[in-house]
């Protein structure tokens, strides 16, 4: 098997269990490997260290597979941890009868550069590095035999895919799409989910629990729902008894596949949503202009910063949208702030939000700090698994 050997000192990282080698670490690859093999790393002093997917183009030289440097990478090893992250899943009592639920989180699970969600019976695949790439058909077996589902979908076009010289991948694995649309219920309140053209794999569960909240705080207030989508939180938020819900987007399909699932639940009130397409940044400066407030805002706008080297142009979109949030709202007014960048850690975050209050001259504290549900766990040993932070906070 071809051998990373790594520059004196760089195995520090992996023997804290941090599963990225950069290229920066790499002193020389002995012996030669394709995009995807699986290859030995070795510390400067000959220690065999790990097993890992060599991935030549991608600053991320490699990706870690096993910290036991004699475990074989074969098929049977991605059925066993595809299977295992299955069943840690079905032990959470949170997660039970969830139609909606991530089953692997990439590294977290064991697995790097693999993503898969499963609605009812069709489970959504994205697999974003080259090892993964490589073990496409052991992944998907796994995912076959641990769920049972009727058919699998791959999305693998998201942009990380680029960095690591692999071209889009999309289509049927398993099975075929159904002749009806494709909807889970989240919290009595259903959804349909476009795992062809939906963002991310068809929706965005990790805001499962976050929308739940949402559901619980909304009774009788004035709410506001910025980069709505297909309209999640405004459904949970009509769900617990919100007096009115404007939700906005730039998006005009996503805001027809919003009133498409507002349709879908008879039982919540259409009269009490509306649905604006605009820019949500220009929007908020209008409606501030018109004397508008509200009692609870929602900010979840996409990811500002793809990695640390957009954080500084990120951090004050951020502030923008957040100083925005807080003119909006009325005395004793609750903001939901969220940021999805990894390029963003949650210190920086709080303090983003914090400086935005200031701007706002809105004196604030934090209820409570917000995160992916539990679906979406982060390994101890990879902070950069926790990409979703969030900030529940009250104005005076």
């Amino acid at each position: 098997m071809p051998q990373l050997i790594l520059q004196p000192g760089k195995e520090r990282s992996l023997f804290r269990r941090h599963p990225w080698i950069f290229a920066g670490s790499v002193a020389r690859l002995d012996g030669r490997a394709r995009p995807g093999d699986t290859v030995d790393v070795v510390a400067a002093n000959g220690r065999p260290l790990a097993r890992a997917a060599w991935s030549p183009q991608s600053q991320i030289r490699a990706r870690v597979w096993t910290f036991d440097p004699e475990e074989t990478v074969d098929d049977a090893f991605f059925k066993r941890r595809v299977a295992a992250a299955v069943a840690r899943r079905e032990a959470i009592p949170g997660l039970a009868g969830q139609d909606g639920l991530r089953l692997i989180h990439g590294e977290s699970d064991g697995l790097p550069g693999v993503i898969a969600d499963r609605y009812g019976d069709t489970v959504v695949v994205q697999l974003t590095a080259a090892g993964s790439d490589k073990w496409r058909k052991a992944i998907v077996g796994g995912l076959h035999k641990a769920t049972g589902c009727a058919r699998i979908y791959e999305r693998s076009d998201s942009e990380v895919r680029k960095l690591e010289g692999l071209a889009p991948v999309t289509g049927w694995l398993f099975g075929e799409a159904s002749g009806t649309p494709l909807s889970i219920v989240e919290h009595g309140v259903r959804m349909n989910v476009d795992v062809v053209g939906g963002h991310k794999t068809g929706f965005y569960l990790d805001q499962r629990d976050n929308r739940l909240l949402t559901r619980e705080l909304a009774a009788g207030r004035s709410t506001l729902n910025c980069f709505c989508y297909t309209g999640g939180f405004s459904l949970q938020a009509l769900a617990g008894g919100a007096a009115s819900v404007l939700s906005i987007d730039s998006s005009g399909p996503a805001l027809a596949s919003a009133a498409g699932n507002l349709a879908l639940n008879p039982q919540l009130d259409a009269a009490r949503a509306e649905w604006r397409e605009a820019d949500v940044f220009t929007e908020l400066r209008a409606l501030r202009a018109d004397g508008r407030r509200f009692d609870l805002v929602i900010l979840d706008p996409p990811k500002f910063a793809p990695s640390a080297a957009h954080a500084e142009r990120a951090a004050r979109a951020y502030k923008d949208i957040n100083v925005l949030g807080f003119r909006l709202l009325n005395p004793g007014g609750l903001l939901m702030t969220y940021s999805c960048s990894g390029g963003i850690g949650l210190e920086l975050f709080q303090d983003i939000v914090a400086g935005a209050a200031v701007d706002a001259a809105r004196d604030a504290r934090i209820l409570r700090r917000l995160a992916a549900a539990p679906d979406h766990p982060v390994a101890l040993h990879f902070g950069e698994g926790e990409y979703l932070k969030g900030l529940l906070v009250q104005a005076d």
